[in-house]
C-alpha cells in the first residue's frame, strides 16, 4: 500500500464514467469535503486486511500530528506500478475505512472504480505533504517466519551449569528476572514511559520532532555535545584496536542479488525510497557497504583478521508505533558498526573473546558496569556440542548468570552471538553491545582471502558494535541515573560527559569580572566551565545547576578572589571541600585524561543562553 497525504482546505471531486464493468455503488454525482486530511491510497497486489490495518494507524498518526477530525479515503491507482485486482483493492480499502470510523475519524470513502476529477487545496505547512509506503505481511523477513517453526530454548548458566528458567533461583539477580520475562515474552511494546524521557527533555538533551516520521530526533546543543563525545570516544577506541574506518552509502539497490538475499534473512524493518521507477532500501546497518568493500578488496591470509568500521549515522529500522520511546528504540539512529574477516573458527573465537571484552570496557566508560547490564548469549546446538568451553568461558569473564538462548539448528546467518541488555526502570530491556560470528555472508557477496596455498577462501564474519546504538546508551545512562536516584544518590553523567563540568557563580555583581578570571584560567586547560552571570538569587543559581547536573559547582566571593581557595560543591561525593585552584584544576585534568574533548556548545555566560526545554 502506498499513501500520498495532502491536509486540505477542500477537496472536491465529480464521478464522471465508469472504469470498472463493477464498480462501487455509488448515487453522488459530486462531493466536497472541507478541512481534511486526504489520503490518496494505491492498494498493491500483496496487500490484505493486515496491511489495511497498518495503514490506518499510518493515517491516523499523520492525523493526530496536524490535528485532523476528517479523514478522506481516496482510491489513486498511479502511485504504484504493482496493483491490486478491483476486489482485493474494495476489501482492503473498506476496511481502511471501518479501522479509521472506530477510531473515532469522520471517514469519507471515495469510490472504487470510477474515473473521477478533483479539486484540491493544500494547506503549506511542513506536514501539508507526505507519503508513506506499507508492506504487507508477505514481507516479513524469511528469518523471521522461520524463527516461529525452529525449536529455541532458553537456560541460565551460570557457574559452568545450565537451570532451566523456571528453576534458577533469581535472588539477588531481580535484573536477570526482568529481563528473562521481557525476552520470553515477546512483547517490545510500552506501556507506560521510562525516566530518561523526563531526563532528555530537562537536561535539554533531545526530545521529539513532530515534523519527521516518528522515531527520528532533535538533539539539542547539550545533547549534540554529548553525542559526539560518544562517537569520538568509540571511534578512538575502535580505531586503537586496529579497524580501518571507511565511509559506505545511506541507500542501496532493492533488487542487488546479494543485499535482496542478505534482506529476507536478517529480522528489521526495513524504509524502502522509490527514485522514479527503481526501489530502494535505506541500510539498518553498515554491513551492506562494508561487505562490498571486501567483495573488492585483495586479502591474504598473512593480513586477517582485517578490520572495517563506520559510524553510521544514520541506520534505519522501521520499528512498530507501540515500541517507540524516548531514545530507547529509534527509526533513526547512530550505529557503530565494525567488522572482522578472519579465516577460520579458531581465530574468529580468538576476535570475539578480544571483543567481548573490549565491550565491557567501552561500557564502562560510560559508567555502565557489568552489574548494570544482563548478558545474553545465543547460539546453535552444533557450535555448542563444538565449542562448550568456549561458552562457558564467556560466562566465567562477567562471573555472573547469563541467560542462554540455544536454536536447534541454523537459521540467520550467525552460529554465535553475545548481547549486553540494559533493563530499565519500566522493565523492558534494550540491547547495548553485540558481537557475532557470521558463517554465510562471505559466500553470498562473494567475499574472499587468499590462502596459503593461492586458493580462494571465504572468511568468517564477525559484526560488531561495541556500545550499541550512541542514542541508547544515553539512554541507558540516564536510565541508571533515576536508579541512582532511588537509591538516595543523585543522578549524574560521567564528568567527560557533562556539557559542563565546572559551573561558577560570583556571589555578587562586583565578583562577577574576578570569576571570569578562574573561567579562563580553568577553560584554558580544557575543562568545560561556565559562569551564572544572570540576575537572579545565589540560591537559584545554585538550585539551578544541581537541575543540570553539573557535576561541580564553585560560588567566589571575597574569599576566594583574595586566595585562591575554592571551595567546590562535589556532585559525585555529595560534599562540599576547599581545595586551591591549581590542584583542582589538576584533579580534572587527571579525571579526564583518557577521554575525548569538544569545548562547550553554548555561550559560556548563562546570560546569553537560549532556553530549549
Amino acid at each position: 500500500m502506498r499513501i500520498l497525504f495532502i491536509h486540505s482546505d477542500f477537496i472536491e471531486y465529480s464521478v464522471k464514467e465508469k472504469a470498472l464493468e463493477n464498480p462501487e455503488p455509488y448515487d453522488k454525482k459530486s462531493e466536497r469535503i472541507e478541512e481534511a486530511l486526504v489520503a490518496f491510497v494505491s492498494v498493491e497486489n500483496k496487500d490484505n486486511e493486515n496491511v489495511a490495518i497498518k495503514g490506518a494507524k499510518e493515517i491516523a498518526d499523520v492525523a493526530d500530528k496536524i490535528n485532523a477530525k476528517k479523514i478522506v479515503v481516496y482510491p489513486y491507482a498511479h502511485l504504484s506500478p504493482s496493483l491490486a485486482g478491483p476486489s482485493t483493492a474494495i476489501q482492503v480499502l473498506e476496511k481502511l475505512r471501518n479501522e479509521l470510523s472506530n477510531m473515532g475519524y469522520d471517514v469519507t470513502k471515495v469510490p472504487f472504480g470510477w474515473y473521477k476529477s478533483f479539486t484540491i487545496s493544500c494547506k503549506g505547512h511542513p506536514l501539508s505533504e507526505l507519503s508513506k509506503q506499507i508492506g504487507g505481511e508477505e514481507e516479513e523477513p524469511e528469518a523471521l517466519r522461520k524463527e516461529n517453526t525452529i525449536k529455541t530454548y532458553f537456560k541460565i548458566l551460570y557457574n559452568k551449569k545450565f537451570y532451566d528458567i523456571n528453576e534458577f533461583d533469581f535472588s539477588g539477580h531481580e535484573k536477570l528476572k526482568e529481563f528473562v520475562d521481557y525476552e520470553i515474552s515477546g512483547t517490545r511494546a510500552v506501556q507506560e514511559i521510562p525516566p530518561h524521557v523526563k531526563y532528555m527533555k530537562s537536561l535539554e538533551i533531545a526530545d521529539y520532532e513532530e515534523g519527521s516520521d516518528s522515531g527520528n530526533m532533535r538533539f539539542y546543543p547539550k545533547g549534540k555535545l554529548i553525542k559526539s563525545l560518544i562517537e569520538s570516544h568509540i571511534t578512538n577506541t575502535v580505531m586503537n584496536y586496529g579497524a580501518m574506518e571507511v565511509e559506505t552509502p545511506v541507500m542501496y539497490d532493492y533488487e542487488h542479488p546479494a543485499l535482496k538475499s542478505y534482506l529476507q534473512r536478517f529480522p528489521a524493518r526495513q524504509y524502502t525510497v522509490l527514485s522514479g521507477e527503481d526501489r530502494y532500501f535505506l541500510r539498518f546497518s553498515a554491513c551492506f557497504g562494508q561487505f562490498l568493500i571486501a567483495k573488492d578488496s585483495l586479502m591474504t591470509y598473512k593480513q586477517l583478521p582485517v578490520k572495517l568500521y563506520e559510524l553510521t549515522r544514520y541506520s534505519f529500522r522501521r520499528e512498530k508505533h507501540g515500541e517507540l520511546v524516548g531514545l530507547r528504540r529509534l527509526r533513526a539512529f547512530t550505529m557503530p558498526d565494525m567488522h572482522t574477516f578472519t579465516m577460520n573458527i579458531d581465530q574468529a573465537k580468538e576476535e570475539f573473546m578480544r571483543q567481548y571484552k573490549l565491550s565491557i570496557s567501552v561500557l564502562k566508560d560510560f559508567g555502565l558496569d557489568l552489574k548494570d547490564y544482563e548478558v545474553a548469549i545465543r547460539f546453535t546446538k552444533e557450535f555448542f556440542d563444538n565449542n562448550s568451553e568456549f561458552i562457558f568461558q564467556l560466562e566465567e569473564i562477567v562471573n555472573k548468570p547469563v541467560l542462554i538462548q540455544i536454536w536447534e539448528e541454523k537459521f540467520f546467518y550467525f552460529v554465535l552471538k553475545f548481547e549486553f541488555n540494559f533493563v530499565d526502570n519500566v522493565h523492558k530491556a534494550a540491547a547495548l553491545s553485540t558481537v557475532q560470528i557470521d558463517v554465510d555472508n562471505a559466500d553470498r557477496f562473494s567475499i574472499n582471502y587468499i590462502d596459503e596455498k593461492g586458493e580462494k577462501k571465504h572468511p568468517l564474519i564477525l559484526h560488531c558494535s561495541p556500545s550499541g546504538a550512541v542514542e541508547r546508551v544515553i539512554y541507558a545512562m540516564l536510565e541508571k541515573a533515576e536508579m541512582q536516584k532511588k537509591n538516595g544518590i543523585k543522578p549524574s553523567l560521567p564528568l567527560w560527559l557533562s556539557p559542563t563540568m565546572v559551573r561558577i557563580i560570583p556571589l555578587s555583581e562586583k565578583h562577577v569580572q574576578d570569576s571570569l578570571r578562574f573561567l579562563d584560567e580553568i577553560k584554558k586547560e580544557g575543562i568545560r566551565v561556565d559562569i551564572d552571570d544572570r540576575e537572579i538569587t545565589l540560591s537559584k543559581k545554585i538550585r539551578e545547576a544541581e537541575t543540570f547536573w553539573v557535576p561541580y559547582i564553585l560560588v567566589i566571593g571575597d574569599k576566594e578572589i583574595s586566595s585562591s581557595t575554592l571551595t567546590v560543591r562535589d556532585r559525585y561525593s555529595d560534599k562540599t571541600n576547599e581545595i586551591d585552584l591549581e590542584n583542582f584544576i589538576k584533579m580534572l585534568k587527571e579525571k579526564l585524561r583518557n577521554y575525548p574533548y569538544r569545548p562547550l556548545n553554548e555561550s559560556e555566560r548563562l546570560s546569553m543562553r537560549v532556553k530549549f526545554s
